[in-house]
């Protein structure tokens, strides 16, 4: 199995695109599955500046057709053609996407480095794709690695202990640009009930504001500030408390958005100027709202460009733990490839065995002599098969594994197949024996 990842972020393209393609994403990873036999695992990780796939395919040769079928399920889902699909995502294989993704969970690949939410949006992505049965095994042990590079990072290096985040620092230039930097005065408008409004509401209080209302088009702001405070809104009061607001926060990236026509008319008499940041990954507020006699607009370009640089020491030891990590899992994994080789060769030596024994008891019986036939064969075998196992083990780590199977089907003429995918719905733990265990 060949994990690859196709990947479209801030640092390639720009953010309209990585927008326009992450339409549909949360059926992707279904789609592709039931769509291409190619695609045997995949995790998608839409953020508000980065759109990944990660996928998982049978065999390295599968890759392309993989790639081809996601694409294509891209271009139906976000109406943009496939060149332009293929053109806006760069495709890693091997070692990279591990190196890739573990310096996302980390946040060295963020707008703002070291940021901690990104940590938990590679968390749920993990989770989303096992509860819908789209998770490989492979694919979550790279996730759960990725997660404990962060940790790992997270605790052994002083990157992001300010607390910096996407939020953190859209607030901090809403604060340069307001008239007061006081937050306990400001009301303030929330668009949206996820992660980062969640986030954001936080931040918020920390700041001292307690005056935040909340609307959602889904109908969620209810049950989002039963639990978090503020003033759940509907369409008929939002337009009144968004012409009271000084700041109007989108985190909802929904399909309704405030349009600069709209807000125009709501804002008109409205003796206070307004700050709009949008962090949606599509946008909540048209651009052209930034055009808008007393509106300030804040987007995600504007988090990146006023994001601060983190310490050249800290992000080296970081980039340097993200590098072990992904190493060793590469490690681990080839080591794995090979598992089903040695346990294939050993099935092949123990069949030869159990034949000649029982050529042996069908002429001397089940006596003393026939036992120390068995005996000893078994212990010879153990000690012949002992090398071609150690090195399985080295030829795996030194990525020569596929020589080792070519080894096998040629001396032995074995062929080495490859386990099948667990599904969510299945336990790779066999438990028949547990409950005398």
């Amino acid at each position: 199995m060949v994990l690859f990842s196709l990947v479209a972020t801030h640092a390639d393209i720009d953010l309209e695109t990585v927008a326009q393609l992450s339409n549909g994403a949360s059926g992707i990873a279904t789609s592709a599955l039931s769509g291409s036999p190619a695609v045997t695992g995949a995790v998608v990780l839409a953020t508000c500046n980065r759109y990944e796939i990660y996928g998982e395919a049978p065999h390295a040769d599968d890759v392309e057709a993989a790639r081809a079928a996601l694409v294509s399920e891209i271009s139906g889902l976000s109406g943009l053609n496939e060149q332009l699909v293929s053109r806006s995502f760069s495709t890693r294989t091997g070692p990279e996407v591990s190196q890739h993704l573990f310096a996302v969970s980390a946040g060295l690949d963020s707008a703002v480095v070291g940021e901690r939410e990104i940590a938990g949006q590679v968390r749920r992505a993990l989770i989303t794709a096992q509860h819908e049965g789209t998770a490989s095994s492979g694919l979550v042990r790279l996730f759960q690695a990725a997660s404990k590079t962060a940790k790992d990072v997270g605790a052994q290096t002083a990157l992001g202990s300010r607390g910096l985040s996407i939020v953190s620092v859209a607030l901090d230039l809403a604060t340069d640009l307001s008239e007061s930097p006081d937050w306990s005065t400001k009301k303030v408008v929330v668009f949206g009930t996820g992660a980062y409004a969640g986030a954001t509401m936080a931040l918020l209080r920390e700041r001292g504001c307690t005056d935040i209302s909340v609307f959602s088009s889904s109908g969620r702001a209810e049950a989002f500030v039963a639990t978090r405070g503020g003033t759940a809104l509907d369409s008929e009061s939002l337009p009144v408390a968004v012409a009271a607001s000084d700041v109007m926060i989108g985190c909802s990236g929904s399909d309704t958005r405030v349009e600069a026509g709209e807000l125009a008319e709501i804002r008109a008499g409205s003796p206070q100027p307004l700050i709009a940041i949008d962090l949606a990954l599509t946008h909540d507020f048209d651009p052209e709202v930034g055009q808008l006699d007393g509106v300030e607009l804040l987007t995600l370009e504007s988090v990146r460009l006023a994001a601060p640089q983190e310490q050249a020491e800290s992000l080296t030891q970081a980039s340097g733990i993200v590098s072990g990590a992904a190493q060793a899992f590469e490690q681990e994994r080839e080591a794995r490839s090979v598992d089903s080789a040695i346990v294939a060769l050993r099935r092949h030596t123990m069949n030869v065995l159990d034949a000649e024994m029982e050529r042996v008891r069908a002429r001397h019986g089940c006596t003393a002599a026939a036992e120390e036939v068995e005996f000893a064969l078994r212990r010879m075998v153990k000690q012949l098969l002992h090398v071609p196992t150690v090195r399985a083990r080295e030829l795996a780590a030194n990525g020569q594994q596929d020589d080792y199977v070519s080894a096998l089907e040629t001396l032995y003429g074995i062929t080495v197949e490859q386990p099948a995918t667990a599904t969510q719905a299945e336990c790779p733990v066999d438990h028949r024996g547990l409950e005398t265990a």
